[in-house]
């Protein structure tokens, strides 16, 4: 593959990162699970004022959290059978070995040996969705980019886990990494591709290292290659290292950032399916999607239609931040209601009472408490204006009141945005700088309450991408459930 890795960052790019060549030691995460539990760390404000700022470690389970922390996160299964955390709840397989003693690899030669629209009938089959956060069926998505002539394709493995509250990647690459490869190469083979990329995020040091053995790892074994398990199918794959942006999350902003270019979001269509990486046809799914594949064949898509509920097929791994008794990984079945993850798996919170949770990154609707008994599902989440998103879930307590919630979540979309869309560049600032007048007790105008109407209204209208669209959803959900306390404290600033 001749892309250009962002490691090798032109000056038209650098101003879109925030790391650049900085190395992960000892940065304090700013992010919004740190942020909620800020009142633990009495040091947070002065953390918070170095530069260049670090929005998400993957250490929510140990918040505030800083690049030195080394614990690792209660993981656990609430399924039947596990899918795509069952290594890594029994200590994980981080080596070729490993991974082959738990049946990995096992059924590679037999799928490379049949017709790649098998494959993509059992995708099809199990209703497996994107779990990145816009829950787009995987089948049809494969089918895509299969149906495309141009050649050459790739498949692309979206590791930018950019939203604060969200550990599931992150871990399934540094205790699973075979999963992984092993997804990529039958993406591959079922596509058309012969080039697959990992676009990780530079936050996560060490899950680069160990896939950048398991590649290795892989490669010797014959397993990736010119001929693949003996199977005559060439299938090579590199990892690309992101610099710091959240929007590369975005898959566009991503084959962009991986071209050389500027990480903005294009405008669509065409779709990446068509027209991705260096104009060719490209698969990209986030890595707990991708790392569901080899369950689904080894037993079936109907096996794993058959878990789930309604259009939200299968199992979902949601991490719970650090102010709940049991922080952690879960693995749960679509279906069961927000509450039982919440009280059940997570025990609840440590202290205060929980006034509402974040699922998906801090772009997303508030659940609150009235809603606690929605049931995990795509359409579900999102008929009361939260959603299912990458499965991070933020819980928040009396310590963080809404405007400073509200003032944190701006302040993080005015710094992550690539700026092409004018409601989300200037926006999101003008909300931000509002709401810290507010905090700091300087007055605001009913003229700024009726522009952030606005702002919101645009946003939803007009963002390409779900950073703008995410920002109104959580905003629209502040205002509903939250009105009292927003009016109360703007009122106050008159």
């Amino acid at each position: 593959m001749k892309a250009t890795s962002s490691t090798r960052t032109t000056e038209r790019q650098r101003s879109f990162y925030h790391l650049g060549e900085t190395t992960i030691r000892d940065q304090p995460c700013q992010g919004l699970a740190c942020f909620v539990a800020r009142h633990v760390a009495p040091n947070w404000e002065a953390a918070c004022s170095q530069r260049p700022p670090v929005y998400c470690l993957g250490k929510c389970y140990a918040a505030p959290a800083c690049g030195t922390d080394t614990a690792r996160p209660h993981i656990a299964i609430d399924a039947p059978s596990g899918i795509v955390l069952s290594r890594l709840a029994i200590g994980g397989a981080r080596t070729l070995a490993a991974y082959m003693a738990m049946d990995g690899y096992s059924r590679l030669s037999d799928w490379l040996g049949r017709r790649p629209t098998d494959i993509l009938d059992e995708v099809e089959a199990s209703g497996l969705r994107g779990r990145g956060g816009a829950g787009f069926p995987a089948g049809k998505k494969w089918r895509a980019v299969a149906a495309q002539d141009a050649q050459p394709k790739y498949v692309i493995a979206n590791a930018d886990e950019g939203d604060p509250g969200a550990y599931i990647d992150r871990f399934l690459i540094e205790d699973d990494p075979h999963t992984l490869i092993e997804a990529l190469i039958l993406a591959g083979y079922a596509v058309g591709a012969q080039h697959g990329a990992v676009y990780l995020r530079k936050e996560y040091p060490e899950a680069q290292q160990i896939l950048t053995q398991a590649i290795a790892e892989a490669r010797d074994a014959g397993l990736l290659g010119e001929n693949v398990s003996g199977t005559g199918f060439a299938f090579e794959l590199e990892v690309f290292s992101g610099q710091g942006s959240y929007v590369c999350g975005e898959e566009t902003a991503l084959l962009n950032s991986m071209e050389g270019l500027p990480p903005m979001v294009r405008p669509r269509p065409p779709y990446p399916t068509q027209h991705g990486l260096f104009g060719k046809p490209t698969l990209v799914n986030n890595v707990e999607t991708l790392a569901n594949i080899p369950w689904i064949l080894q037993h079936g898509g109907a096996a794993y239609h058959a878990r789930g509920f309604s259009r939200s097929r299968g199992t979902k791994v949601l991490s719970l931040n650090s102010l709940f008794r049991r922080p952690g990984l879960y693995e749960v079945e679509f279906g069961v209601p927000i509450r039982h993850v919440l009280e059940d798996l997570g025990g609840g919170l440590r202290a205060g009472n929980n006034r509402g949770v974040i699922i998906g990154g801090p772009l997303a609707g508030i659940l609150p408490p009235q809603h606690f008994d929605t049931p995990l599902g795509f359409e579900e989440l999102q008929a009361v204006g939260a959603s299912v998103g990458h499965g991070g879930v933020i819980a928040f307590d009396e310590h963080t009141s809404l405007p400073e919630l509200i003032h944190h979540v701006f302040e993080f979309a005015a710094e992550e945005s690539c700026g092409k869309c004018t409601p989300c560049r200037i926006g999101s600032r003008t909300v931000e700088e509002m709401f810290r007048r507010v905090l700091t007790k300087t007055p605001v105008s009913t003229d700024d309450k009726s522009w952030m109407t606005e702002i919101v209204s645009a946003l939803h209208a007009t963002s390409l991408c779900g950073l703008g669209t995410g920002l109104a959803d959580f905003a629209l959900s502040a205002l509903k459930y939250y009105r009292d306390d927003v009016d109360s404290f703007l009122s106050a600033s008159l």
